[in-house]
């Protein structure tokens, strides 16, 4: 049964209670005890400083301080080393030396304390160049011998700081300097591309594009389901090849047989042979969508990439899979080969690129530092790095191991291909027909392209599905939009002084990552 209070009692309850609850403020710090804070902080001073405690100090500033006890508030002694003495810093292992240049060294004019820095450095300009280098050599430890005596390595000093070795006089002292930001190195000049040819010809957006080794003619494929094959230097078509049943996606010529390739988003890999110009092998295998394809240099060998999230590695002769090469886990957008280690590169919409082992089917390294979907990658002709295109970022890397070399920003666009020469010109085309052209070493763009759509065609049918340069590099095609081929060259007539270099060497100020 609840005992009945009377209010009174009920009321003094509640006041005990409230009180006790808010009688002790539990947010209030501990009061310090003096004595083991001492031991602390001469327990701290020993374990992290002790490797240089040795190390001179300014008695100046203890001077000012009003002796060396009031510049320690927590009142130690001397450092073990100098008990039972009288507190007298030194330079150690010095010689006495006078107060300024032109000074006669006497008993009343030697200084024994610390210079400052102004001192230190005009001393350093009037003493010969030999004494004061053997000086310099027995000072205390530089900076450099601080930080390694501390158990941290160089690296770990203050950013932006650089241990520089200051030449005075034929001195060399040891000096804290502010390292300079790096700045952009002056590009190579490059003349402007200009458009000088459009040719019309599919019912549908031209999505991927190939010239033939020989450069006489080059090939591409649609949406309008055709691959259709031109004359390079006329612009004239030559041949319509129909077989596929949906939107083709990759083209490629063999430069070892015969034989052209091509995918699309009907699954199919077809294997074409240009002297009947009839399909003779299928490539059966991939469960989607087939959006690139590319033939190994030195092997008869053809990888493929696709929407099933695989790439698979095909003989060319037996028409088996010998590899499926797994690991993204969205669709695979591009696939370079090359007959260096690692000889396959994919790019894909899970942000990733990775470089696989193509003997063993396994991935060598993965890239992350994309943020957005990869949907090209382009290997450089004469150098062993390569280039990634996506939203974010164009971004250049080392093989093998895909070292990270630099951002290319600017080019704020779905970037849907890349192409490169051996001058280094490196070309982006996007999703909104833009087109940058960047110096390969610098990643400066000198130039940007955005053609005009064909007549008939509506604004959002600019676009850039894929480019290419030819074999002699002198022409540049893109596959676009709104269903044409456009060829440009160089500008014959261009100059480093009609068309120079708008550069200034400002500090990178690059995203790393």
């Amino acid at each position: 049964e609840v005992q009945k209070h009377s209010v009174h009692t009920l009321v003094f309850r509640s006041l005990k209670r409230t009180h006790d609850m808010f009688v002790a403020d539990n947010a209030k710090p501990i009061p310090l005890d003096e004595e083991s804070h001492k031991v602390k902080m001469a327990v701290k001073l020993r374990t992290e400083y002790g490797s240089v405690l040795h190390m001179p100090t300014l008695k100046e500033n203890l001077r000012e301080k009003g002796g060396p006890n009031t510049g320690d508030p927590y009142g130690h002694k001397q450092y073990s080393g100098n008990q039972g003495q009288e507190l007298e810093y030194m330079i150690t292992g010095t010689h006495s030396y006078p107060p300024g240049p032109g000074v006669a060294l006497t008993a009343d004019t030697k200084v024994q304390r610390m210079p400052s820095e102004s001192a230190a450095q005009s001393l350093a300009v009037s003493l010969p160049a030999s004494q004061s280098r053997l000086d310099a050599n027995r000072t205390a430890a530089g900076v450099g011998d601080i930080y390694r005596h501390a158990g941290m390595s160089e690296r770990s000093q203050p950013p932006g700081m650089s241990v520089a070795m200051v030449e005075a006089g034929g001195n060399k002292n040891s000096a804290l300097m502010a390292k300079k930001a790096p700045t952009m190195p002056k590009p190579q000049w490059h003349p402007p591309w200009k458009l000088y040819r459009v040719i019309s010809g599919h019912l549908g957006w031209v999505r991927c594009i190939a010239v033939e080794p020989g450069n006489q003619w080059f090939v591409t494929g649609s949406a309008d389901r055709t691959i259709k094959i031109w004359d390079l230097a006329s612009g004239k078509l030559k041949l319509s090849l129909t077989g596929h049943i949906s939107t083709v996606r990759g083209v490629i010529v063999s430069a070892r047989s015969p034989y052209l390739f091509s995918c699309g988003e009907d699954k199919q890999v077809k294997c074409w042979d240009l002297e009947y110009n009839k399909v003779i092998r299928h490539y059966h295998g991939h469960l989607s969508a087939v959006y690139g394809l590319d033939l190994h240099p030195t092997i008869d060998v053809l990888v493929t990439c696709s929407r099933d999230s695989t790439a698979r590695i095909w003989d060319v002769r037996t028409k088996a899979s010998v590899h499926t090469l797994s690991g993204h886990t969205n669709a695979v957008a591009t696939v370079k080969c090359q007959a260096a280690e690692p000889q396959i590169i994919t790019g894909s919409h899970d942000t990733t690129i990775r470089l696989w082992d193509l003997v063993a089917g396994k991935t060598r390294v993965t890239l992350t530092n994309h943020k957005k979907s990869v949907r090209a990658v382009v290997l450089h002709p004469r150098h062993y790095t390569f280039a990634s295109g996506s939203p974010d970022n164009i971004k250049q890397w080392k093989f093998p191991d895909g070292n990270f070399i630099q951002n290319l920003s600017g080019h704020n666009a779905i970037i849907n291909t890349l192409a490169v020469n051996s001058d280094g010109v490196l070309v982006s085309g996007a999703d909104n027909g833009t087109m940058h052209l960047w110096d390969w070493r610098t990643g400066y763009n000198f130039q940007r392209v955005h053609a005009a759509v064909q007549p008939g065609s509506l604004d959002s049918e600019s676009g850039i599905f894929a480019c290419v340069f030819d074999q002699s590099e002198s022409r540049l095609l893109t596959a676009e939009a709104d269903k044409t081929i456009k060829v440009y060259k160089e500008d014959d007539t261009a100059t480093e002084e009609t068309h120079p270099v708008s550069w200034k060497p400002e500090i990178i100020k690059r995203k790393r990552f």
